[in-house]
């Protein structure tokens, strides 16, 4: 195994050479495939970590909630009471439902109309 690491090349890329692949690639002049085959880097992975480590990506404006012990609690209860309400809904369709065929039965039955106009 040793006579294999001893074969194999390590090829160390400056950090200015590094910046201008990622610039290249965050521009669009160059796609990941493409900068690798030009510069003949060995893996799209290295250049994957490059684009990690120095792309702007971390320069875009990300949302932080900041969130006390009350607010936190709050938003707890106001999911149970959604839940609670959307459960409500449901079973207040399902009652209207199962009137609605009763009436539709009771007309039926009687042969007169139930519903207001």
């Amino acid at each position: 195994m040793s006579h294999r690491l001893a074969n194999r090349i390590f090829k160390r890329y400056s950090q200015a050479f590094k910046q201008q692949v990622v610039h290249e690639i965050e521009s669009g002049i160059l796609t990941i495939d493409q900068a690798q085959k030009r510069y003949g880097i060995g893996s799209n992975s290295t250049i994957r970590n490059w684009v990690k480590q120095l792309g702007k990506h971390h320069l875009i404006a990300q949302q932080v909630r900041i969130e006390t012990p009350d607010e936190v609690n709050q938003l707890k209860q106001l999911t149970a009471d959604k839940q609670q309400l959307e459960s409500a809904l449901a079973q207040a369709h399902l009652k209207i439902a199962a009137l609605e065929s009763q009436i539709c039965q009771a007309e039926k039955q009687f042969g007169i109309d139930l519903k207001k106009k």
